[in-house]
C-alpha cells in the first residue's frame, strides 16, 4: 500500500540522523518499507536487522526494494556485494524503524483517535468491548490484536499482538484511508521495548493488570512491569496523552503513581476512583447486572460476559472510550451484546452441564476462570490445561497449582510445545498441580490434547462445569516447528456430540 504522499529518502536520512550512503543524484520517493526482503516492491524500503540466525541484509541482494536501512554490520554485508542502491545507516534499526515507517505513511495515526491497552490479562477483551462499544456510539472501528485486525469489521489477517512498526504503520495508514476514525490495539510488553509502537501517537493507554508472565523475556516482575510502563510514563517516547488505569492490584496503584493526571479505575469499593463498577447480581446463563458510575453519573450494564474480571474490563473499557470523547451512555448500551472469541466461550450442544473454552495461560488467569465457573454451577469442575514450550518455564508450576486449587479435576495435557519435550512439560505443570494440596480430587496427565478433552467431557454430570484453559481462539498446535490444525472450541463440540450420540443409542 502506497503512503498519501510518500518520503524522501534524505528527509527520512535527517529524521533518523542517519548517513546517506549510494546517495542518488536525485533525490527518490520512497512509498513503502517491509523488514521481510520478499515482500518489499520496487520503491520500497528493505529495513535489514541483526537477527539470530544471520544479518538481515545478507537477503538485501535478492530483495527488490529501492533502498535499504540497516546498521554498520549490514552495511558491511551490502557492500561485500558491491550493491548500488541508497543505504540509510543508523546504530539501532529498531529504534528509528517506528519514525520512519510513519513518515513513509504520512503519520496515519494522528489522523484517528488512537486507543491502546496493556496488561497481562484482558487486553484482548477490553479492545473487543471497545470495538463493540466504540461501533454502537457510531463511530468507525480499526482492532489491532491477539486475534488478528479489522478494518471496519473486516477480517486482516496479522501474526503478532502488536505488529513490527513498518506492517503496524501501513495498517494504520489503510484504516485512514477507508475512513476509520478511532483505532483500538493492543500493546504488548515486547512491543514497547522492542519499538514496535514507536512513531504512533496514542491519544489514550489503558492499563489492565499485571501478573505472572513473559518472564523468559523479562526477567523479573520489576522489569516486566518497567515494560509496561513505557505507555505511562511522561518521559518515554511511547507514552500516550492520557492515561485510565485499573488499581485493582498494586501494580496498578503503582502505574497511577507513574502516570500524568491519570484516569483511575476500581472494582473494588477503592476511594478516588473516577470510574467505579460493581456486580449486582449474575443470572445463569452468565449474564452479569453491573452498576457503574462514570464521574459521578450512574450507568447500569447487562455483560452478556461471566467473570469478575470482565467487570473491570468492561469499567475499564468506559473509562477508555469516554477520554476519546464518546457519550458514556451510548458506549454503554453497545457492550449489551458484546463476546470475544475463545474468552469464556460457551460451548453448547444441549449437554446438561456448562462447557467453556478460554484462552487463560497464566495462572492468575486460570484462577480466575475458575472461579467464575464456581459461581456458575452447584456441581463439579474439571479442567484441561497445559503449558507452551519455548516460554516462560517458571509459570508451569504455578499453573498447575492454580489449576489444583480451583478444580475438582485436573487433566494435564499439551498446549504448543514447540521445540520442547512435551512430556518434560507436563511433568512441571503436573508437579505444580500435585503440590498444591487443593481442591483437587484427581488429577491426571494425557498426552493428547483431543483425549484430554474427550476424557473432560467423559467425566462430566449434570449440573458440572468443565473448562478446556490456553488456546482459546487458536485454530492450529505448535508441534516442534510444525503448526497443525487444532481448535478447542471443535474438539469440545465433537466430543459433546459424539458423548450425547452415545446417550442417545443407549436410550
Amino acid at each position: 500500500m502506497n503512503a498519501v504522499n510518500g518520503a524522501t529518502i534524505r528527509n527520512l536520512a535527517q529524521l533518523a540522523h542517519a548517513e546517506l550512503v549510494n546517495a542518488p543524484s536525485e533525490d527518490m520517493t520512497v512509498t513503502s518499507i517491509s523488514l521481510d526482503s520478499s515482500a518489499v516492491e520496487p520503491g520500497g524500503i528493505f529495513a535489514a536487522l541483526p537477527g539470530t540466525r544471520a544479518h538481515g541484509a545478507s537477503y538485501a541482494k535478492d530483495s527488490k526494494a529501492s533502498a535499504l536501512l540497516t546498521d554498520a554490520d549490514g552495511l558491511a554485508i551490502i557492500r561485500s556485494t558491491k550493491d548500488p542502491r541508497p543505504v540509510l545507516v543508523v546504530d539501532n534499526v529498531r529504534a528509528v524503524l517506528g519514525q520512519v515507517a510513519a513518515e513513509v505513511y504520512g503519520w496515519p495515526s494522528t489522523s484517528m483517535k488512537l486507543i491502546g491497552v496493556t496488561g497481562t490479562s484482558g487486553k484482548t477483551t477490553t479492545t473487543y468491548m471497545l470495538e463493540r462499544g466504540l461501533a454502537a456510539a457510531g463511530c468507525k472501528v480499526g482492532l489491532i490484536g491477539t486475534t488478528g485486525t479489522r478494518i471496519a469489521g473486516d477480517d486482516v489477517p496479522t501474526k503478532l499482538t502488536t505488529p513490527e512498526a513498518p506492517k503496524l504503520q501501513e495498517l494504520f495508514a489503510r484504516m485512514r484511508d477507508a475512513g476509520v476514525t478511532h483505532v483500538v490495539m493492543e500493546v504488548s510488553s515486547h512491543a514497547l521495548m522492542l519499538g514496535r509502537v514507536g512513531g504512533t501517537q496514542f491519544d489514550v493507554a489503558g492499563f489492565t493488570n499485571l501478573s505472572q508472565d513473559h518472564l523468559d523475556f523479562h526477567s523479573t516482575m520489576e522489569e516486566y512491569f518497567e515494560a509496561k510502563a513505557l505507555f505511562f510514563d511522561p518521559e518515554s517516547p511511547y507514552a500516550a496523552e492520557k492515561s485510565v488505569i485499573c488499581v485493582d492490584d498494586q501494580w496498578g496503584v503503582k502505574m497511577a503513581g507513574i502516570a500524568k493526571d491519570p484516569v483511575l479505575v476500581g472494582t473494588r469499593g477503592q476511594d478516588g476512583v473516577d470510574v467505579s463498577a460493581h456486580q449486582e447480581s449474575v443470572d445463569a446463563t452468565g449474564v452479569q447486572h453491573i452498576s457503574l458510575e462514570v464521574r459521578g453519573a450512574p450507568h447500569t450494564l447487562m455483560l452478556p460476559m461471566p467473570g469478575k474480571f470482565n467487570v473491570a474490563n468492561a469499567a475499564l473499557a468506559v473509562a477508555l472510550a469516554t477520554e476519546v470523547g464518546v457519550d458514556a451512555e451510548a458506549f454503554i448500551q453497545g457492550l449489551s451484546g458484546a463476546s470475544v472469541p475463545g474468552r469464556m466461550e460457551p460451548i453448547d450442544c444441549g449437554q446438561e452441564f456448562v462447557a467453556v473454552v478460554d484462552y487463560a495461560h497464566k495462572p492468575a488467569a486460570i484462577a480466575a476462570v475458575l472461579e467464575t465457573l464456581r459461581g456458575q454451577v452447584s456441581g463439579r469442575v474439571g479442567i484441561v490445561v497445559g503449558a507452551g514450550g519455548d516460554r516462560d518455564a517458571s509459570k508451569r508450576a504455578v499453573m498447575g497449582a492454580e489449576s489444583a486449587k480451583g478444580a475438582d479435576l485436573v487433566i494435564v495435557t499439551d498446549d504448543n510445545p514447540r521445540t520442547e519435550d512435551p512430556a518434560a512439560i507436563r511433568a512441571a505443570v503436573l508437579a505444580g498441580a500435585r503440590e498444591a494440596g487443593g481442591r483437587a480430587q484427581e488429577i491426571r496427565e494425557v498426552a493428547g490434547r483431543a483425549a484430554a478433552i474427550d476424557q473432560l467431557v467423559a467425566w462430566a454430570k449434570p449440573g458440572d462445569a468443565i473448562i478446556a484453559v490456553g488456546k482459546g481462539h487458536e485454530v492450529g498446535q505448535i508441534i516442534g516447528e510444525t503448526t497443525h490444525h487444532f481448535d478447542d472450541r471443535e474438539e469440545m463440540r465433537r466430543a459433546l456430540h459424539a458423548r450425547m450420540g452415545a446417550s442417545e443409542e443407549m436410550d
